[in-house]
Order: C-alpha cells, then sequence, then structure tokens
C-alpha cells in the first residue's frame, strides 16, 4: 500500500483546522487539510445568520467556561481579536459592531471562508474533502492514518473535528473517540448557547407570548460565581430563546433556577412602581408597564392585578416588583445539540499544553478549536478561540 507522507495532517477543515493548516504551511510544513463534509467551513457559513460574528472587540479569558479558566490566556494573548481584523483587512473586507462589540463581516460569512482558504492555497495546503478516516496509530515516526484505501502518515497531527452541536452540518465524535483512545479525558459535552426549554405550568404561558422579545438582565439565581448577562430575552413555543437567554445557558445545569429582570434599568423596581403609583393612580398597572415592556407582555404579567394604580397596596407592588423585577424559572432543560451553537466540554485540557496545544504526554498530537474543553461567549468569541488555538498549534508543529 503506497503512504503519502506530510509534516502536518489536520483534522477539521473548519475555523480552527483551517487557521492551523495555514499557519503551519506558511512556516514551510507540508500540510493536509482532511475534512468529512463536501465542503469546509460549514459553520463559518452559517454564522450570524450569513454574516459571520468573526470577533469581538472585548476578548478576556474571563468570557470563556473551562475546568481551567487560565487555560485559554496564552494562546489568546498571542493571536489576538486584532490580528484577525488584520488578516481580513489586509483582504480589503470591512465590518461593523453590532452590539457589546460583536464584530460581523459587511461582506458576509462567505468573504471570512475565502480569506481562509486563500490564505490555505497561498501557502500550498493539500485539502481533501469528503474524506473518512477510520483508524489512527501512533507509530515511530509520527501517526500512521487510514484514509479509505491508502494510508496517510503525519509527523504531527492536529484534531480540530469540533464538538457534538448542530450534527445536522456534520459534526460527530470522532475528536472525543480520539482523545479516549490516547488516554485524554472528556470533559462531558453538553449542549451550550442554547435555548432553554420549561414545564407545561411555564411553557402554556409563554406560547402565549411566542415571538415577543423584550430587554431583560438574566442570570442563574444564586450564584454570585456565575456572571449575569443584559441583553434580549425571546419566548417561543418552547420556552426561552435569545442572546440573554443563549448567554446564561452555558452556565445553566439541571436542578438551577434562573432569575429575570424584565425592567433591567429600574435599580429598585418596587421604589419605582410606588413613584409610578402616586404619579399615574387613574392608571392600571397594565398601562404604566406597556411603557417599558411589549403590550402582550405587560398583559401577562399584570393579569392579578387588573385595578388602577391607586388601589395597589405595598404589599401587592412587592409582588408586582418579584414578577418583573426578579422573575424566578425553572428550566428543565434545553433544546439540546440541535440547536445549541456549541458545545461546552470536550478534551480536558489538564491533558494539553496552553502554549501549544499539543497533548503532554503524545508528543505531536494537538487538539484544537470547540473539541477542546474552551467555550467562549455569544458574540464572536468562540471563532476567536478558533483563530487563537489553530494559530497557536500551527506555530508549535
Amino acid at each position: 500500500m503506497k503512504i503519502e507522507a506530510y509534516d502536518v495532517v489536520v483534522l477539521g477543515a473548519g475555523a480552527a483546522g483551517l487557521m492551523c493548516a495555514s499557519t503551519a504551511a506558511a512556516r514551510g510544513k507540508t500540510v493536509l487539510l482532511i475534512e468529512r463534509n463536501k465542503k469546509p467551513g460549514a459553520k463559518i457559513l452559517i454564522s450570524g445568520g450569513g454574516r459571520c460574528n468573526f470577533t469581538n472587540e472585548a476578548v478576556t479569558a474571563s468570557a470563556y467556561i473551562s475546568e481551567n479558566p487560565h487555560f485559554a490566556k496564552s494562546a489568546l494573548s498571542r493571536y489576538t481579536q486584532w490580528d484577525f481584523m488584520n488578516l481580513i483587512a489586509s483582504y480589503g473586507l470591512t465590518w461593523h459592531e453590532k452590539t457589546l462589540g460583536q464584530l460581523f463581516c459587511d461582506q458576509g460569512a462567505k468573504a471570512i471562508l475565502q480569506v481562509l482558504l486563500d490564505e490555505c492555497a497561498k501557502v500550498g495546503v493539500s485539502v481533501s474533502l469528503e474524506t473518512e478516516v477510520s483508524n489512527v496509530e501512533k507509530t515511530d515516526r509520527g501517526f500512521l492514518l487510514s484514509v479509505g484505501q491508502k494510508a496517510i502518515e503525519a509527523h504531527q497531527l492536529v484534531v480540530a473535528t469540533g464538538g457534538a452541536s448542530i450534527p445536522k452540518m456534520g459534526a460527530t465524535d470522532f475528536g472525543y473517540k480520539l482523545a479516549r483512545q490516547f488516554g485524554l479525558r472528556i470533559v462531558e459535552p453538553r449542549p451550550a448557547l442554547v435555548p432553554l426549554t420549561f414545564g407545561e405550568s411555564d411553557v402554556q404561558a409563554m406560547k402565549e407570548l411566542a415571538g415577543v422579545a423584550v430587554d431583560t438582565h438574566v442570570a442563574v439565581a444564586d450564584n454570585k460565581e456565575h456572571p449575569s448577562f443584559r441583553e434580549n430575552s425571546l419566548f417561543t413555543h418552547r420556552g426561552l430563546s435569545g442572546p440573554a437567554i443563549l448567554q446564561v445557558s452555558s452556565y445553566w445545569c439541571p436542578s438551577d433556577v434562573i432569575k429575570v429582570n424584565l425592567l433591567p434599568d429600574e435599580t429598585d423596581v418596587k421604589s419605582w412602581l410606588i413613584s409610578a403609583r402616586d404619579t399615574y393612580a387613574s392608571s392600571t398597572l397594565k398601562t404604566v408597564l406597556s411603557e417599558k415592556l411589549p403590550s402582550r407582555l405587560a398583559e401577562q404579567v399584570t393579569s392579578d392585578w387588573p385595578g388602577k394604580m391607586a388601589e395597589l397596596s405595598n404589599a401587592s407592588l412587592d409582588n408586582v416588583a418579584r414578577r418583573v423585577g426578579d422573575w424566578r424559572l425553572k428550566p428543565v432543560g434545553t433544546e439540546g445539540f440541535g440547536k445549541a451553537e456549541v458545545t461546552k466540554g470536550g478534551v480536558a485540557t489538564d491533558a494539553l499544553s496552553s502554549k501549544t496545544m499539543e497533548v503532554k504526554k503524545v508528543p505531536g498530537l494537538y487538539f484544537i478549536g470547540e473539541c477542546v474543553d474552551v467555550t467562549g461567549w455569544l458574540g464572536g468569541y468562540n471563532f476567536q478561540w478558533a483563530w487563537a488555538s489553530g494559530h497557536a498549534a500551527g506555530q508549535a508543529v
């Protein structure tokens, strides 16, 4: 059997894999990039509704979840958001900030992907699409891969096969299986940046509000270690979605309660309600809250208090304040990997070098991107981890 030999083989032509392959080849390495799908960069193309939220102006390690919260610091500091912005600017691409530092490409996701493909082509990366790797063995010379009817030798092997999210885009557990083959621990993969689902009693009310979006402040209740998020929440037929809910879903665990503040601009909701009672004594609570909330939502949350503001006691206003300012909800689950934007968990970072992404006990083997236990917030953070971890490995192989 003929054996093809390369300095580096990268498994997975997503964001991290493309970055790693071009970085390694630019250093003079012979590189083969293997992708099981028909086309590269599937998740890049659907990002941001086709606009690609490719990074964030405010990237810091604190925006990432991992068993080791310090692990991402090295790679992120050595390939920053500004480095990627300089790369795409060199191709004439422009961008705009949508909100909270989130940067979207004016020319769309296809243009971002084309930059990465052009970078690979420019430095001679070989790309093999619709290619399945059936077996990987460690040898004295590196690694031997079984690919169809041929064998491929890699002195260095980089695994960039992604997580379990969005299986219809081709996600598999191949990276986790390979990690286990070489004795690496896997932090249990869980859906992240995903809508939350609720029990029948809550869902019935949410169905009536389906399509309503509202500015909120959301957090896991009674957990001061986790951050809270000020963004929109969206009512759906199955529960809650929207940016704030997706963010908090990455921290939510079964049995946790979340708290939602529907009036995030009011620092003391009860005091504001008491003042509103004095000012708008003849108005209904629904009318007052409709000035700050969508009318359908205002109608539902005030259904227990139909009278005029002047008729509401302090005790009643205290209950209203809890309903709109500290609404407690217990999700029963999430919409799963099918709707999750990313995967939380993955290859445990204690097995990897934070500088190079190399497996400490298996020289020449690297894991990068989403298959590693590093999960970013919504807003371009996960792409930046892909660029940074891919670059770190590409510089090291």
